[in-house]
């Protein structure tokens, strides 16, 4: 698909037939990351759409001279919604679920919101925490069993990342160094003025009019008990749902977990909107 201003935008589908559920990774991931989800998902009778957002994975990156705005994100990710036969249900993690909160609000492209470990408050320790990790090496890494050690320093209650995930997330210069897949610019134009759209999303999530589950990480860095009751007191018919063993990265630490709670909120909401079937029989 190609956005309006030009950019390719990469989407991976899974599942052939069945009620279209986007879904939106965090900042400096990929569409990789849904994939044990969308398997599932697919299995279940939906279609799963996985976006790499713009600067990221596959999809393409702004011209030289451009700068990232999150704007350019809302306006994306209603695209890709509004291009399906019919509104989907966005998953979207930290990133992707800030970006649907704000399309949601501007363009009421989906039929419900499924928030992973994000609010529009957070703790801004948190953030800081990943955004050095993303900006410790701009040069990237001499081999993959460099970065591997480097994942493993940063996320040690993970199993050590395999050449063949390591290969999804990094691409490898002309000189042999493996860098990351996301375009550097990223970090300046979005990563660090995150803070500054915080009073518009919360603006934003008190106009949301769909179903909405806020599924948060019992250890999270970003997302603890404060935030997730200021987010349900700005959405009042909003759900809550904790997974006590995962972290920021809910569905990569806990994805059976993550999976089944975001099922059980589509088959919910799929009964919800089913229309009525008039019960009949013999009278006697």
């Amino acid at each position: 698909m190609t956005a309006v201003d030009g950019v390719h935008l990469h989407l991976d589908r899974w599942g052939e037939a069945g009620r279209p559920v986007l879904l939106s990774h965090g900042f400096g991931q990929t569409r990789g990351a849904w994939a044990g989800t969308a398997r599932e998902l697919a299995r279940r009778g939906c279609i799963a759409f996985c976006l790499d957002a713009r600067g990221h994975g596959r999809s393409g990156r702004n011209p030289d001279g451009q700068r990232y705005r999150v704007e350019q994100f809302v306006s994306d990710i209603a695209q890709v919604a509004g291009a399906m036969p019919q509104p989907p249900v966005l998953v979207g993690a930290s990133m992707g679920g800030l970006v649907g909160i704000a399309a949601q609000a501007a363009h009421r492209c989906f039929a419900g919101l499924v928030l992973v470990d994000i609010a529009p408050s957070w703790n801004q320790q948190g953030v800081e925490r990943i955004l050095a990790f993303m900006g410790a090496h701009p040069d990237g890494f001499p081999s993959l069993e460099a970065a591997a050690d480097a994942v493993a320093a940063y996320l040690p209650h993970r199993p050590r990342k395999s050449r063949q995930a390591l290969t999804s997330v990094l691409r490898q210069r002309e000189d042999g160094r493996w860098v990351w897949h996301w375009d550097p610019r990223l970090l300046a134009d979005i990563g660090r003025t995150a803070a500054e759209v915080q009073d518009g999303l919360r603006e934003a999530a008190r106009s949301l009019d769909v179903p909405v589950l806020l599924v948060s990480g019992g250890r999270s860095e970003l997302i603890g008990r404060t935030q997730v009751e200021d987010f349900l007191a700005l959405v009042p018919h909003a759900r809550h749902v904790r997974i006590d063993e995962a972290t920021h990265m809910v569905a990569g630490d806990c994805n059976d977990s993550f999976t089944a709670t975001v099922v059980s909120f589509l088959d919910e909401l799929h009964h919800a909107t089913a229309p009525a079937v008039a019960a009949t029989g013999a009278s006697s």
